[in-house]
This record gives structure tokens, sequence and C-alpha cells, in this order.
């Protein structure tokens, strides 16, 4: 047994003159047909099952995450009314406007909280109960938040919304920790990229969704507000009924449950066609490097103690944080007052504002075919470089613009700019490069720590913004740029280039910490 292992290490690491192992070399084929291979590789490599995935995953996990975050905001009104009756009704006191804005606060900031702390134990989730065991708790998180938000109003019971925010909330950190590195890992090669960018175009589409049925023509009024609450529960019940037939992450099984039969069965149910042998065989090769290449590190303290992890751990939690802090929610918070600072009347600030939602919406989807087409660097450097611009003009133009003319539409046009820029990379990259960037092991802290940057970053400028905003007025959007620019040279000097490559191939490239040369 022994020698046949021994025999198998040097087949699968040719040494070098010195002894020490090499690189990874598949055990297949001549030089011609790993040629072939590699262009078979490059090709997408569709199934009935992973259309299947993406779809009810994006549908019925992401998309609610978005719905849960756009939702609230419409009828906060009348939700705050219902609330001071429903407390004078059991309790027989009446809030006074700070204590009923300091109640809504906490609706409002309870779900940034869960989505925190779901993110903390994502990494746990992700490797107890498996990639696809993770998905399917948040679908149970939000089937009882939703069940929560519809009785609420029947049952007189405040409590039940802050605890449903709360428990949407988990979900929601749950969802954006697990689903992109759940997509990844059971996508082929030449797929990565497109599955990759389904979770941040479900949740973008969510939150256009949540705007929409909680407009008061649909469910946003005082007899219909919790149907628009738990409306996307639809979505949840009609998704995750093939769930049962979803496969687990092949790599989850082969490397950190050390079960390579079941993951053998489960690439054969993903991988169809005449190429499918092709495929299956390159990543139990890929699988397997990672078994043999050295010892495997999945837990908080192991991951977050060893130093060729710090590199790259910073750039997941600086992209996602940075993600957050680059504006784009503040934009879309107060998007319509910004419109009406530009010269639009109150109607026509909310049809622009529904616009840019509309914009936000439609490049999203352009995400899969971008992602799949070109490389992650080029398109990063882009889309914070110019974001950072659009940003800085903002703040110019909204500082001076009652003292010209067309200003005004020079600040339409730099806030759909930046949309559009935001939403080819900034806004899906962060979600999907940890998958890249680490192999299988430790990869599930990884997104678990970029997931929880990003939730504290989004409640630190839900939270900050409108002082900030009173205290500075225009310029409370050049910290935005700042961040920016600072993402900006972070991809240029240290993001390696991800796309088509194994993260075994990446992992090397920024182990060294920031003495790394990235290429």
């Amino acid at each position: 047994m022994d020698l046949q292992m021994t025999e198998q290490n040097e087949r699968l690491y040719p040494q070098d003159g010195q002894g020490h192992k090499g690189k990874f070399v598949p055990t297949h084929g001549t030089k011609n047909s790993l040629q072939d291979t590699t262009e078979i590789l490059k090709k997408p490599q569709w199934s009935a099952l992973l259309l299947l995935i993406g779809f009810a995953a994006t549908f019925g996990s992401a998309v609610p995450v978005g719905y849960c975050i756009g939702v609230i905001n419409a009828p906060a009104s009348i939700i705050k009314v219902w609330c001071n009756e429903t407390l004078h009704q059991r309790y027989g006191s009446n809030l006074s406007a700070s204590g009923i804005d300091l109640l809504w606060s906490s609706v409002v900031s309870i779900f940034l909280i869960g989505g925190a702390v779901g993110s903390l134990g994502g990494a746990r989730a992700a490797n107890k109960f498996g990639r696809k065991g993770s998905f399917l708790i948040s679908g149970g998180l939000f089937t009882i938040g939703a069940i929560l938000f519809f009785f609420c109003r029947a049952a007189g019971s405040v409590e039940m919304l802050l605890l449903g925010r709360l428990i949407v909330g988990l979900a929601s950190g749950l969802t954006t920790g697990v689903l992109p590195m759940y997509l990844t890992e059971i996508a082929p090669l030449a797929l990565r990229g497109t599955f990759g960018v389904l979770c941040s175009m479900g949740v973008t589409g969510g939150v256009v969704v949540g705007q929409v049925f909680s407009l008061r023509y649909v469910f946003g009024t005082e007899e219909y507000w919790h149907y628009a609450l738990s409306f996307y529960i639809i979505l949840v019940a009609l998704c995750y009924l093939p769930s049962y037939y979803f496969p687990e992450s092949p790599k989850y099984l082969y490397i950190v449950r050390n079960n390579q039969e079941q993951a053998r069965s489960e690439l054969r149910r993903i991988c169809k066609g005449p190429n499918a042998t092709i495929v299956i065989n390159h990543e139990i090769d890929e699988m397997e490097a990672e078994v043999n290449t050295k010892v495997q590190t999945c837990s908080f303290i192991s991951v977050l103690r060893d130093p060729t992890f710090l590199l790259p751990l910073i750039i997941v939690c600086s992209f996602q944080g940075g993600q957050q802090l680059s504006g784009i929610n503040a934009i879309f918070y107060y998007s319509v007052s910004i419109f009406e600072k530009a010269g639009l009347s109150t109607a026509d600030a909310e049809w622009a504002n529904l616009g840019a939602g509309c914009l936000n919406l439609s490049v999203a989807f352009l995400g899969p075919m971008l992602m799949s087409k070109l490389n992650r660097r080029p398109v990063m450097m882009v889309s914070t470089g110019v974001c950072a611009v659009f940003l800085f003009t903002i703040a110019f133009v909204l500082y001076y613009i009652d003292t010209t003319s067309w200003f005004p539409i020079i600040c339409i046009a730099c806030i759909m700019g930046y949309i559009f820029f935001y939403q080819i990379g900034l806004g899906p990259i962060p979600y999907f490069v940890g998958s890249e960037l680490f192999e299988v092991a430790p990869r599930s802290v990884a997104m678990s720590m970029g997931s929880l940057s990003s939730w504290v970053c989004n409640f630190t400028v839900g939270m900050a913004f409108p002082s900030l905003q009173n205290a500075w007025g225009a310029f409370v959007f050049l910290p935005f740029s700042v961040t920016c620019l600072l993402l900006f040279s972070l991809t240029k000097f240290y993001l390696p280039e991800t796309r088509e490559r194994d993260p075994s191939e990446v992992a090397p490239l920024v182990a060294k910490g920031f003495r790394s040369k990235v290429k």
C-alpha cells in the first residue's frame, strides 16, 4: 500500500533535480491530448442540472436577500404608525417621535446585525453541514421569517416583526457567505465566473423586486404591508422544491469529508455530454492535487494564523467591505433627495430613482456573460477607477449645483454612470473572488470573513451616512471616492488574475503577503 501511494505521488508530482516535488500535472494524455483537453475545459460545459441549480439558487436564496433589503423603505411610515398603535393597545403607552425613530432604527438595523452573525457562522455551517446543507438551512430561516412577517399584524406583535427581521438577516448572511462558494464549487472551470456572479445578480434583482412590491400601488398600504414583507416566500417555496435533487459540492465531499466515492458520484451527475469524462478527470486531478500538496487548514484560528492566507484574506475582506463603503447604498438610500437637489420634482425624482434601479438590474444581468469573457483584474480596475472619478464629480457638482444651469444634468449623468461601472466589476466580483483565491479547505472561512466585512460596513454606512451628510453636505461622497481609489490600488498591485485558473495555481502567487508579485 505504501509503495502504491509513493508511486502515485511521484506520478502526480514529478520531482525536480534537487528532489523536491514539482507542480502537479494531469495523469492522462499525451501533449496533443493535453492541448485538446485544455481547449475542452475552456468551453462551457452546461447540463440541465447545472441550469436548474443556478436558476433555483438565484431566485430562491439570493433574490430574497435583496428583497428583504429593498422592501422595508417604502412602507416605513405605515409600519411606524402600526407599531405605535400596537404598543399602545398592548402596553398602554405611546412612543414619542424619537422613540418611534429609535424603534424603527432597530427594525432596520437588526437585519444587518443578523446578517453579520449569519456570515460569521457561515464557515462552521459550511464545513459541518455541507454547502448544500447550509443552502437548505438558509431556506428554512427565510421561511420562518416570512411566517413571522405574515402573522405579526394579525397577532398584534411588534416582537414578531423584530424577530422576523433578525431571522431573515441570519438567512441573508448565511446565503452571501455560502451560496457563491457552493455555486463555484459545483461549476466546471469555464463556468465558475458565470456561476460566481449569480448571487450578486440575485441580490440586485431582489432589491428592485422588493421596491416594486412595497409600492403603495401594490402591497405598500395600511392593510397589506405584511404581505409585502412576506411575499418572497413564494419564490422560496417554488425554488426549494427541487432542492432534494441538488448535489452536494464534490470538492467539499472529496477534500473536507474525504469521501472520494460520493464526490465522483456527484461529479457524474453534474457533468454530462460527450466531454464529461475529460471534465470529471480534470476535477478529480484538481482535488487530488489539493489533497496531496499541503495539510488542509479549515478552522477559523488556523486560517487566521497562517501567514500565507494574510494577503488573500485582506483582498476578500477589503473587496466585500469596500463594496459597501463605495457609496452604492448611500446612492440608493438617498437617491430621491439627491435627484431633488439636482432640480427634479418629487414625482420625477421617484421615477428617476426607479430608472436607476432598473439600470442597476439591467447591467447586473450582463454579469454572467462579462465574467465568462473578461479577466477579473482589468474589469475591477476599470470599475473602481471610473467609480472614483464619478463619485468625486458628484460631490463637486452637488456642492456647486446652484451656480450653473447644466450641473443638474451632469449630476444625474454621473449617478447613472457610477451605477453602470459599479455593476460591471465592483458589484459582482467581491462576491466570488474568495472562491478563486482560496483552495477548498480554508475557503469557507475566507468567504465567511468577507461576508462579515460586507455586513458590518453596510451597517456602518446606514448608521453614519445621515449624520455625515448633515455635517459635510455634498462632500460626504469624497470618502466613497477614496475607498474606490484604495480598491483600485489593491487590485493593481496585489490581485492576481484568477479567471480560468485553479485556486491551486493562484494561491502561491499571494502566499508571501505584501511581498507577493502578482501576474
